[in-house]
């Protein structure tokens, strides 16, 4: 694995293979540690911060099954229904083909907050609530799986002649943003905000958490989209590409629930 800077830009040549595990002949790869980084680390976060409020834990265990769950069912339907549902509607069976690839984080956070429904109603605890407190971990797994998306060589941006622009030899010799790096830092800079904000009286409201999460999580996936490559053909004929157009509803959620919030004259507690 090697990365050197030539010409002022980066090349990037880093195999997406840790290592194959004998016998087996099967590759460990940076995306899967990546995926199981984020999960591990958001966990423990999650954990010290309930501890931290005087809460049961017991439930996080459970709470985490949910979490992955969702995420990984509505990242893969989110990608079979929002990018090429013809194919995979003619090849049914490839839709539990996860290890080919393909996973739409839009799909992956409507997973989320499905899992957290049916957690909340099973716990009787209240949606909002549960939602804040994953809102704070999001950015983690979110910046890990951008990582692993780098390992990977793939969301590769449009080119640039910057200093820092990327060359993906596995792609080709062209100069590009590192569009899944800038998505990736975004992510760790939200996660000290949102951290260092929980107590602060903008986020006193029950909820307020989660909608910020979503108004700054999908403006800045919006934006990062101008400097991304279309993942599919269909997508230069949009005026938007799919990744803008599916983060418009978030946007528009999180914009919502905060001005709902604005009107409650008190902090809602769970």
């Amino acid at each position: 694995m090697t990365s050197s800077t030539v010409l002022n830009f980066i090349t990037w040549d880093v195999s997406s293979d840790i290592f194959t595990i004998p016998i087996i002949n099967h590759p460990v790869r940076w995306y899967g540690l990546f995926w199981l980084l984020g999960i591990v680390l958001s966990y423990r976060v999650l954990w010290n911060l309930l501890k931290k409020e005087g809460r049961q834990v017991e439930f996080l265990d459970q709470l985490s099954i949910y979490i992955v769950l969702g995420t990984v069912i509505g990242a893969r339907l989110g990608h079979v229904l929002f990018y090429d549902p013809s194919y995979y509607f003619s090849n049914p069976l490839k839709i539990f083909a996860i290890w080919e690839g393909g996973l739409a984080s839009h799909g992956g956070g409507i997973g989320i907050l499905v899992a957290i429904f049916f957690f909340a109603k099973k716990k009787k605890l209240s949606f909002l609530w549960v939602a804040d407190r994953i809102a704070l971990v999001v950015p983690i797994t979110g910046a890990c799986i951008r990582l692993g998306n780098l390992m990977n060589s793939e969301i590769i941006g449009t080119p640039t002649k910057l200093p820092w622009a990327f060359v993906f030899t596995a792609i080709d010799p062209i100069p590009r943003h590192p569009a899944q790096l800038y998505e990736a830092l975004f992510c760790l800079l939200l996660f000290l905000l949102l951290n260092y904000l929980q107590t602060k009286p903008i986020l006193n409201n029950i909820g307020n958490c989660f909608a910020l999460l979503l108004i700054l999580l999908f403006s800045f996936r919006f934006m990062d989209e101008f400097l991304k490559i279309n993942q599919e053909d269909f997508e230069s004929s949009l005026f938007i590409n799919m990744g803008q157009l599916l983060s418009i509803p978030f946007v528009l959620i999180g914009l919502a629930l905060f001005v709902i919030n604005s009107k409650r004259k008190s902090p809602q507690l769970s």
